[in-house]
């Protein structure tokens, strides 16, 4: 463990300044002849570097040239604000000449930004001096009209100089990389920003599949042969049998529940146990046949009593056992009901 030796103890160096600063040191504490390590507060000496006067001097430059650049938007704002104030009202005059100045203040932050890669920064650049030239051309047209005309020459000559001096501070402040360095720079940013650009894409394609999911199978039952009646017990139209495949094919492995809250965002009217012997089929590999010449699936349970009212039955008498649900169900219904429908059925109706 070091220790850095307290304020008096330190060795100070004559000319140069020091500070006091408070810091925190582990030293050992024995207390019944147990010895922890605790923090304790000490002071030392610490240099003061000397001042740097060269970025004082960077920075008060700095600071000038952006006051002298709100200088010379006040002035263009207020100048080209009064003479479109002559056409339309005043609040929409000078909100349309804030355009002006913006304009080349906004491509003096964009070659700011690219000041490490000259190809970039040229096109802000160019642009900004055009819109200077423009800002300028009718904060002069603005003199004339008031018939001083020197006015507006001076004031356009205060958007020049706080433009040219922006330009040097940021030439000054920026720093030329070399070539390899700068060819480096841009292919990292290439890379970066097809990353970027792949993910954005990615989420795209994720919307227009959970897209899919819903207007596919809808599509799909408007080519179907349409039967508006409703399925009886045990039985699915071709409407809703239809809607059942283009689901399962336009979705891969989507859960049965799925598959009904599909069916129901299209607002079908279905039996949900003979959907469920249906999924059940495909999933169990029996469902090969041909959907154009399939037809009605042939009665599973007795005429008006489905699994469902069979599962319902068993719990409101108290049945809570799902094995003895089961049991019951084939009683009534036979042992052709799959163990995985009874079972989900159980689930739902316990749960709602």
């Amino acid at each position: 463990m070091t220790t850095e030796p307290a304020a008096a103890e330190q060795q100070l160096l004559p000319g140069v300044r020091y500070r006091t600063e408070t810091r925190q040191r582990l030293v050992p504490h024995t207390v019944n002849g147990k010895t922890l390590m605790i923090e304790e507060d000490y002071e030392a000496m610490v240099p003061v570097p000397p001042r740097d006067w060269d970025q004082t001097v960077t920075t008060a430059v700095t600071i000038a040239a952006a006051v002298m650049v709100a200088v010379a938007v006040v002035w263009s704002v207020a100048s080209i604000g009064d003479l479109l104030a002559r056409a339309v009202i005043a609040p929409i005059a000078y909100l349309a000449a804030g355009a002006f100045a913006i304009a080349w203040v906004s491509c003096m932050a964009l070659e700011w930004l690219a000041r490490y890669d000259a190809d970039r920064a040229t096109g802000p650049r160019k642009a900004g001096t055009w819109a200077l030239v423009l800002d300028m051309a009718v904060v002069a047209t603005h003199g004339y009209v008031e018939e001083a005309l020197y006015v507006g020459l001076a004031g356009a000559a205060v958007s020049a100089v706080a433009k040219k001096m922006w330009t040097v501070v940021m030439r000054h402040q920026s720093r030329p990389l070399p070539a390899r360095t700068r060819a480096w720079l841009i292919q990292e940013e290439a890379e970066i920003s097809a990353r970027l650009a792949l993910a954005s894409r990615t989420r795209h394609l994720a919307r227009i599949e959970g897209q899919a999911a819903v207007y596919a199978p809808a599509q799909a039952l408007e080519a179907a042969p349409q039967d508006t009646a409703r399925d009886t017990p045990g039985q699915l139209s071709p409407t809703v049998l239809s809607a059942v495949r283009a689901i399962r094919t336009t979705v891969p492995g989507l859960s049965h529940d799925d598959v009904l809250d599909h069916l129901d965002t299209l607002g079908l009217d279905y039996d949900p146990d003979a959907v469920l012997v249906v999924l059940d089929n495909q999933d169990n590999g029996q469902d090969k046949r041909d959907s154009r010449s399939e037809g009605p699936l042939p009665s599973i349970a007795p005429a008006g009593q489905s699994v469902t009212d069979s599962v319902r039955t068993a719990l409101s008498s108290g049945v809570r056992d799902k094995d003895k649900v089961v049991s019951y169900v084939h009683q009534i219904h036979g042992t052709g009901v799959p163990r995985s429908t009874i079972v989900r059925t159980f689930n739902r109706e316990l749960a709602s």
